[in-house]
């Protein structure tokens, strides 16, 4: 027997094999807009991997509890926004406009899929003020910009490795270092320095792992779809099957490294150093906030530019 009340789901009093089911058959019924929280005995993340793969980024998970004895997860189905650019989309086609969203704080990578209006109500932000902004940037000079979107997907895919897979790994080194050397010469009088320390840590595994993946997995084959594209060579079935599972794996690690940036600089307070900071200290800091401005780039690369148009050479070819 399961309860549920007011959209709450206790997956504990469920068979493990109708857990799933259950809950997939719960989030199918949701309307855009609204939310399902299931309770569990364990991290659901199993779940998240499931539920992306074979639904699509149509929903937003957000964890209400994390253990150590009991999980709950709020699943919210998002409301389709058809006929509105999204933040990804417009820094895409004009990068002059991801100024303006970094300038609010809107996150058009990790957060590309929202639209302008989705972004700027999660903020509390005036979106007339920012959509007036973003219609006078048409107007602004802009130097000749890199033409990332005319690039071939093969082309991009190398640029990527070379400069921003490049650049992380190494920055990392440094960045473990002087998190660590500052956190004990400074951390008794500024306990958040821990978290920090934790954070670049989890950083480090997370894009460790994750670029990895993309040099030895995904993006070998999007070299092989560009070939098929150019009808230079077949195209061969994958074993994870269509390219959108790799991607959503990505996406969604992406949007981990870039919560756990934020969380960074909301830590930091903007990065704002305190009076006892020393070279060190400075340096840290300073780092940090140029890792996250490549990352940016970085994602916003791939979210935006590369996996679109891989996907959709993808269904071209198999049409």
């Amino acid at each position: 027997m399961q309860t549920l009340t007011d959209n709450i789901l206790n997956v504990t009093l469920l068979e493990p094999r109708q857990k799933h089911p259950t809950i997939f058959l719960r989030f199918d019924e949701l309307t855009e807009g609204e939310s399902l929280t299931i309770h569990n005995d364990h991290d659901p993340k199993p779940l998240y991997y499931q539920l992306l793969g074979e639904r699509g980024n149509i929903f937003v998970w957000e964890y209400v509890e994390q253990g150590p004895e009991s999980w709950k997860v709020k699943i919210t189905k998002r409301i389709s926004t058809e006929g509105e650019e999204t933040l990804g989309a417009l820094a895409a086609a004009d990068f002059r406009k991801a100024q303006i969203f970094k300038k609010y704080g809107l996150d058009f990578c990790c957060g590309g899929k929202k639209t302008v209006k989705q972004a700027c109500a999660e903020k509390g932000l005036d979106v007339t003020k920012i959509e007036q902004e973003l219609q006078q940037a048409d107007q602004l000079p802009s130097s000749r910009p890199i033409p990332y979107t005319d690039w071939p997907l093969d082309f991009l895919a190398d640029y990527i490795v070379n400069t921003h897979h490049s650049y992380v790994i190494k920055s990392l080194p440094d960045l473990r270092s002087y998190a660590h050397k500052v956190l004990k010469v400074h951390g008794s009088h500024h306990p958040e320095l821990a978290r920090i320390y934790e954070l670049v840590e989890a950083i480090n595994t997370e894009l460790t792992s994750h670029l990895a993946k993309e040099e030895k997995v995904l993006f070998p084959y999007i070299k092989e779809i560009t070939k098929a594209g150019k009808n230079t060579e077949p195209l061969h079935a994958a074993h994870f099957g269509t390219v959108q599972n790799p991607i959503n794996m990505m996406e969604m690690e992406h949007e981990e490294v870039g919560k756990n940036l934020e969380e960074i600089r909301e830590l930091t307070k903007n990065y704002t150093l305190p009076e006892d900071a020393c070279a060190s200290y400075s340096l840290l800091y300073r780092l940090l906030d140029e890792f996250e401005e490549d990352l940016h780039l970085h994602i916003h690369l791939e979210n935006n530019i590369l996996f679109p148009k891989v996907l959709a050479m993808e269904k071209q070819l198999q049409a």
